[in-house]
């Protein structure tokens, strides 16, 4: 195995990690939110906390750089990008009938791995 394919699968299980734990974030407060306030903003409110702990996470841990106006950016598109496809699978998955306790997981299955592409260019090639 190459150095480079090597980095790129700890990059991975790193992603992962952090990946559990922003989501576990950003579930919990959604679901907290939930019990006062309308779907959408209660997971508007969960992303962004989510958002500010996952960008320090993925920028130390994930891929071993020092965060920078350059990648805060970065990072911010990203997950402008991620945000509006989450949002838009998350009303997808409820028009579809998915309980709105269980739709997160499903969007999920499809925004994380674009979110590791997105994220994984900011640090690695911008």
């Amino acid at each position: 195995m190459t150095m480079e394919r090597r980095e790129t699968l700890g990059q991975m299980m790193r992603f992962g990690i952090v990946g559990v734990l922003a989501v576990a974030i950003h579930y919990g407060v959604y679901w907290m939110m939930l019990h006062w306030m309308e779907v959408n903003v209660a997971y508007t409110i969960g992303y962004i906390v989510s958002f500010l702990v996952n960008y320090f996470l993925s920028a130390r841990f994930t891929f071993r750089e020092k965060t920078s106006a350059k990648t805060g950016i970065g990072f911010c598109g990203a997950h402008v990008m991620n945000y509006f496809l989450q949002l838009a699978l998350l009303n997808v998955f409820l028009w579809l009938g998915i309980n709105r306790m269980l739709a997160p997981f499903a969007v999920l299955t499809i925004a994380v791995p674009t979110n590791f592409v997105l994220v994984r260019f900011v640090f690695k090639k911008l």
